[in-house]
């Protein structure tokens, strides 16, 4: 008899069994895994078979993020450049085809949890999955009540899919995509001559709760929705395809607003022509500059899903 040292330091007792006495034990013990073999397959299928359906899960995956890449590769042209119709048609249909399974998602990922929510706001993660000058590929993962504030895509095409979750999206995009500078604030009182200060009028483009799964949005340089912010409602995981990329170097940087409503300050020069049902319905409200929210609080981790190639 010998002593070895065991899982988490516990000694173990190995015997030495005669040869006769281990010849037996090895036949038992195969006898004994082919009828754990059998009994997995009669239950459905077995470890095995359980390891195979996820391998296709992964190449399937595998293959459609290879294909939307090569899309993107086609149709992101680089900055200046906006996608045909048809290349938009393409693309937002390949994205309407993808599930979380494409990109090995699932809402007990650790980045949906809310440990955080006793001490304020939740964190966002987000992980790219590819980036070049011309478009990047990136996944935001937003715990309950997160929130991405509103700001801008200056110059950008972006392609939104929406693969788990259900979140409030409210969008703008501006009344007069070339203002008059002379028009860019306000005629006010000297009470609100700070507050209006800067403002540019913009109209709601969307207002509504999205539940995956549901078609891509496309947002282009001056419509679409151009400026947006996000609010989760429960676990959500975004698909983000923005063509070109955010650059600060291109003066593609990211411009964070708060929008304030129109009827807080209606008598602004240069809108005289904006119709009364417009006004109406509360589609305008004015939007302001600001720094990015102190509270806004997002951390970046490692793509882990399958693979991309560019060769």
């Amino acid at each position: 008899m010998k002593v070895e040292r065991g899982a988490g330091g516990v000694e173990v007792e190995v015997v030495a069994e005669p040869a006769a006495a281990m010849a037996v034990a090895a036949a038992e013990d195969r006898a004994a895994k082919r009828r754990r073999v059998a009994g997995g397959r009669r239950a459905g299928g077995g470890g095995g078979v359980g390891r195979r359906a996820r391998t296709r899960r992964v190449q399937a995956g595998a293959a459609a993020m290879q294909r939307l890449f090569q899309a993107c590769r086609a149709v992101f042209r680089g900055p200046g450049t906006v996608p045909a119709p048809g290349e938009v048609h393409l693309l937002r249909a390949m994205l309407d085809r993808m599930k979380p399974e494409d990109v090995d998602l699932s809402p007990d990922l650790k980045f949906f949890r809310t440990r955080d929510a006793a001490e304020g706001t939740p964190t966002i993660t987000q992980t790219t999955i590819y980036k070049c000058p011309n478009f990047s590929m990136v996944i935001f993962f937003l715990p309950p009540n997160a929130v991405i504030p509103l700001h801008n895509h200056p110059g950008m095409t972006v392609f939104s899919k929406l693969l788990l979750g259900s979140m409030h999206i409210k969008s703008y995009d501006w009344v007069d995509p070339d203002p008059d500078p002379s028009m860019s604030s306000c005629s006010s009182s000297s009470d609100d001559q700070y507050l209006f200060s800067a403002v540019r009028l913009a109209k709601v483009v969307v207002d509504d709760v999205f539940t995956a799964p549901c078609n891509t949005s496309v947002l282009y340089p001056t419509a679409g929705g151009n400026m947006h912010r996000f609010r989760a409602i429960v676990p959500c995981a975004i698909l983000d395809i923005l063509g070109p990329p955010y650059s600060i170097e291109e003066d593609r940087d990211c411009t964070y607003y708060t929008d304030i409503p129109y009827t807080h300050h209606s008598t602004a020069d240069g809108v005289g022509d904006l119709t009364s049902v417009e006004q109406d319905r509360g589609r305008l409200a004015w939007l302001k500059e600001i720094d990015m929210p102190g509270e806004l609080k997002m951390c970046s981790v490692h793509y882990g899903g399958p693979p991309i190639s560019d060769k």
